[in-house]
């Protein structure tokens, strides 16, 4: 008994280590059309405002590639992607491009001196672009300076200013000692850009639950350097809110402790911008590649990360594509290289079923390195699945 054909969306996430959520997509996508070759497909990859974000938008179509020469985390020159929008009217931006944890080597990880300032140089290259909105992912940082860095790129001035051999240099991390800061010669670009950050933590930035203690330590810190880095972020937040024009202390806001403190850094100067927002990454990400116009087609949506365990019930974007394929009306799949019962709960709160990738007992480094092949026979497992339900009269 033959099944009409389906119109099936693939938006996963990135399977980190392993594939590109470009990859991930495409590895489904050719599995599902070996066992339903007349169904039509649509590839959405997508990523939460981290490492991945560029090319998932990317592969969305309508942008171009563009690139700056800014510093990395320990301040060496290197050149940076972002994107643009082809009526260069909007830009998206990943702090893992300048400033993420990707671009120094594990021994290398360096919580008391990386420096943002790489965002900032990056920042100001699009400002003066001349587009009006902006698109930031701020995950994967390797920095905790509080967007220091970012901030002295973007024109904040400061005392003691640090230089090698008569040469201004990036700032290292927060300098110590830090008299004063001033926002008075702050990029004027900024004022015309629409800033959205892509924000998926609720951390303040300080204490137990801020930015040192609870990522500090993945950059390198010690437990050393989690008090330090702590009491030097408490005494920059102190002069950089005198100096700016909130109406409010910004270091208890949910997001303050993003990115090592960049999201702090941003919430000190959200005035400066034409308009500002802390929203989601999954939410940013699905608007910049249509997300919402595909959705209404689809007749089925397969979603998918790395693992789908306990952390997923906390925004990441299997949930986030679920959600939405939920309130549309539309099925949907999550597949996972790891699956939990945590993460299977999570996704069943909105009526979504998850699906492990993997075949049989291995490590996770075996299931990291098998690439795309364990990814498309999932892809036709479950098109034939689809296809049993159907002919049942279960499914579609």
């Amino acid at each position: 008994m033959p099944t009409r054909p389906l119109t099936v969306l693939i938006a996963p996430d990135s399977f980190k280590g392993s594939l590109t959520s470009v990859g991930v997509a495409r590895a489904l996508a050719d599995g599902w059309t070996r066992a339903r070759p007349d169904d039509a497909v649509l590839l959405c990859p997508l990523a939460d405002g981290g490492e991945g974000t560029l090319e998932a938008v990317a592969a969305a179509g309508g942008w171009e590639w563009q690139d700056a020469t800014v510093a990395d985390p320990l301040g060496r020159r290197i050149t940076a992607r972002w994107l643009r929008s082809v009526d260069g009217t909007r830009a998206v931006v990943e702090m893992a491009e300048t400033s993420g944890l990707s671009r120094v080597a594990p021994g290398e990880r360096d919580a008391v001196h990386a420096t943002s300032a790489g965002l900032g140089d990056l920042l100001a290259t699009v400002a003066a672009s001349g587009v009006g909105e902006v698109i930031l992912g701020i995950g994967g940082s390797a920095t905790t300076d509080g967007g220091f860095g970012m901030l002295a790129s973007l024109g904040m001035e400061y005392l003691p200013r640090g230089s090698r051999g008569g040469e201004e240099t990036a700032p290292r991390g927060i300098p110590d000692p830090l008299d004063d800061v001033s926002l008075g010669d702050l990029d004027p670009d900024l004022g015309r850009v629409r800033m959205s950050v892509a924000c998926d933590v609720s951390n303040p930035l300080l204490g137990s639950t801020g930015a040192a203690a609870v990522y500090g330590p993945q950059k390198g810190a010690t437990e050393e350097d989690v008090a330090y880095l702590d009491g030097r972020l408490a005494h920059f937040a102190d002069l950089l809110e005198s100096a700016g024009r909130q109406p409010f202390p910004v270091r208890e806001i949910a997001g303050a402790g993003a990115a090592g403190g960049v999201g702090f850094g941003l919430l000190a100067i959200q005035d400066r911008f034409d308009g500002f927002s802390l929203r989601p990454g999954i939410e940013l990400v699905m608007e910049a590649t249509d997300f919402p116009a595909r959705l209404a087609d689809a007749d089925l949506v397969i979603t998918g990360e790395g693992r789908i365990d306990a952390q997923t019930a906390y925004g990441k974007t299997a949930l986030g594509v679920a959600k939405r394929a939920a309130a549309a009306g539309v099925s949907c799949i999550g597949v996972g290289g790891g699956v939990e019962p945590e993460g299977i709960a999570a996704l069943a709160t909105v009526g979504a079923v998850a699906v492990p990738v993997v075949e049989g007992p291995q490590t996770v480094e075996e299931a990291m390195a098998a690439g795309p092949a364990p990814l498309e026979r999932c892809g036709e497992r479950l098109a034939r699945l689809v296809g049993i339900g159907a002919i049942a009269g279960m499914g579609p």
